[in-house]
C-alpha cells in the first residue's frame, strides 16, 4: 500500500518528469528498500526498465558491491548530508561498472525518511603506462605489441573529442570493450553508454529502438517510447555492426548526424539531442560502398576518426599476456587456485591461430580453468579441437598441416580454418551450436564463417 501511495505522490508532484531530466542515473527507493522509480539514465545503466524494477528489492536491481557488506540506507537516514561511496555495479548485461554512489534521505513531515534518492555516476578510466617492460593498458584492454602501443598513444586524444568514431576489426578483437573504455575516459563518462546491435533486429523494430515512437504510431504502440539515441543524452551511443544497418535507416542516421535532431516514428516534431556516436564493424565498409550496400556519405560521416583493432594472430607477445591475464581472472571467478599451464598446454595455446581472436582465447581459458583439477592446466583440460591427436610423432608431423606464420598467405589460413570447422562439425554430429562452443566462437560468428566457406547447411535437431 505504501508503494502505491508513493507512486501517486510522485506523479502528483511531477517528480518522474523532473528526474528524467537529470543527467545522473537516479533511483527512488522506499524505506522498505523497494524500488519506487528509475529515471531514464538509471534504466540505461542497469538495463532494467522502471516497470520491471517497480516493487523489487533495490539490491536486486542496482546490484552494487557496497550493498553486499552493509546496506547504506540506514546510514544515509542518520546524516544531514548525502552519503557518498565508491563501488561496482553489475548491470543486466553482466558487465561490471565502477561507480560513485550518492544516497540522500528525503524526510516526511515527522522527520523520518519518506524515501531515498540514490544516484550512480560511472567512474572514468584511463591509460596505465607499462612498468619495467610490462604491458600498457587502457581500462580493461592490455597489450605490449607495437600495434597496441600505437593504439594506446592515440586513445587519450580520441577520448577527449566529440567527433564521430569508427572502430574496425575482426569479430572478437574487443571493439565493444574499446568503445566503452573510450566513453569512460571521456568528459561524457557521467552520462549513459547506450549500445545498439544493428544486426540483431529487423528493420521495423530497429527504427523504433533507435529513434523511438509516438503513441499510436503502429499497432501495439500504446504510449510514447524514447529511442536509444534519446536515452544516450549527454553520453555515448555505440552502434555495433553498423555495416548491417539497412539502407533506409542509413538515410535516417545520416540526417541525425547532420542536425542532431531525432524524429520518432509517428511524430511531427523533432527532439534535439547531445550525443556522441561511436560505430563499429567487422565489414570492409569501402567494399560495401562499392557493392551498393552502404552509403558513401554515411561512411564519411562515421569515419571522422578511425581506430583499427588488429587480430590476435598479429599481436605477437600479447597472446602470452592475455593468457596470464584471463587465467588470473577466470581462476578467481571460479574460486580455484590455478597457477599456470604445463609446457604441452602452453605450446598448444601459443601455436594456435585464434580465428575467434581475444574472445576465443578467453573462452578457451575459461573452459580450461573449469576442467582443471589441479594447480596447472594440462593439454587434457583444453577444448577438444585443440587437443593433440594420437598418431606416432613421425606420422603426426607428416600429417599435421603447417600452422600459419605471421604474414602467411590468407588462402592458406582460410583453408586451415575451413578444415577446423569441418572437423568440429563432424565431432559434434552436425550440431552447429555444439561445434561453435567447441571452437570458442559465438553461434552467430560460427554461422557467418560457415557461409563464407560455403559449408552452411541444415542443422540437425
Amino acid at each position: 500500500m505504501r508503494l502505491w501511495k508513493g507512486i501517486h505522490h510522485m506523479a502528483a508532484l511531477g517528480a518522474d518528469t523532473l528526474l528524467d531530466k537529470l543527467p545522473f542515473a537516479t533511483a527512488v527507493i522506499t524505506p522498505g528498500r523497494r524500488v519506487l522509480f528509475l529515471n531514464r539514465a538509471m534504466e540505461a545503466l542497469t538495463g532494467f526498465s522502471r516497470d520491471e524494477a517497480l516493487g523489487l528489492r533495490c539490491d536486486c536491481v542496482l546490484r552494487c558491491s557496497v550493498c553486499l557488506d552493509d546496506c547504506p540506507l540506514a546510514a544515509a537516514g542518520n546524516q544531514d548530508k548525502p552519503l557518498s561511496l565508491e563501488g561496482d555495479v553489475i548491470n543486466r548485461d553482466r558487465r561490471r561498472l565502477p561507480v560513485r554512489l550518492s544516497l540522500s534521505a528525503v524526510p516526511d513531515d515527522t522527520g523520518a525518511p519518506a524515501f531515498y534518492l540514490e544516484t550512480l555516476e560511472e567512474r572514468p578510466g584511463g591509460i596505465r603506462p607499462a612498468l619495467e617492460g610490462g604491458p600498457m593498458s587502457f581500462s580493461r584492454i592490455i597489450g605490449r605489441s607495437p600495434a597496441m602501443e600505437r593504439l594506446f598513444e592515440t586513445l587519450p586524444a580520441v577520448a577527449q573529442t566529440d567527433s564521430s568514431l569508427l572502430i574496425t576489426g575482426e569479430t572478437g578483437t574487443g571493439k565493444d570493450v574499446l568503445a566503452e573504455a573510450i566513453h569512460q575516459a571521456s568528459p561524457r563518462s557521467k552520462g549513459p553508454f547506450i549500445k545498439v546491435n544493428c544486426g540483431a533486429l529487423p528493420e521495423s523494430l530497429l527504427e523504433s529502438e533507435l529513434f523511438g515512437h509516438r503513441k499510436g504510431a503502429f499497432t501495439g504502440a500504446v504510449k510514447d517510447k524514447p529511442g536509444r539515441i534519446q536515452l544516450a543524452e549527454g553520453g555515448t551511443l555505440f552502434l555495433t555492426e553498423v555495416g548491417d544497418l539497412p539502407l533506409p535507416l542509413q538515410v535516417k542516421l545520416l540526417s541525425f548526424l547532420d542536425d542532431r535532431v531525432v524524429y520518432p516514428l509517428g511524430g511531427t516534431s523533432g527532439v534535439v539531442t547531445n550525443v556522441r556516436l561511436i560505430a563499429a564493424t567487422h565489414h570492409d565498409l569501402e567494399a560495401a560502398v562499392a557493392a551498393g550496400r552502404f552509403r558513401q556519405d554515411l561512411m564519411f560521416r562515421l569515419n571522422v576518426i578511425r581506430l583499427h583493432l588488429p587480430p590476435l594472430r598479429d599481436r605477437g607477445v600479447d597472446v602470452r599476456l592475455l593468457l596470464d591475464h584471463f587465467l588470473n581472472v577466470c581462476s578467481a571467478q571460479l574460486g580455484k587456485n590455478v597457477l599456470g599451464l604445463d609446457e604441452r598446454a602452453l605450446a598448444t595455446l601459443m601455436g594456435h591461430p585464434y580465428p575467434g581472436n581475444v574472445r576465443e582465447l578467453r573462452n578457451i581459458v575459461e573452459y580450461a580453468c573449469t576442467m582443471c583439477r589441479g594447480e596447472q592446466i594440462t593439454a587434457s583440460d583444453l577444448p577438444a579441437y585443440l587437443k593433440p591427436q594420437a598418431p606416432a610423432p613421425d606420422e603426426a608431423r607428416a600429417a599435421e598441416p603447417e600452422q600459419p606464420q605471421h604474414g602467411a598467405p590468407q588462402a592458406d589460413y582460410a583453408e586451415l580454418e575451413r578444415g577446423r570447422m569441418l572437423k568440429a562439425l563432424l565431432e559434434a554430429g552436425g550440431r552447429k551450436g555444439k561445434a561453435a562452443q567447441a571452437l570458442g566462437l559465438s553461434r552467430t560468428t560460427f554461422w557467418r564463417k560457415l557461409k563464407s566457406h560455403g559449408i552452411a547447411g541444415e542443422e540437425k535437431p
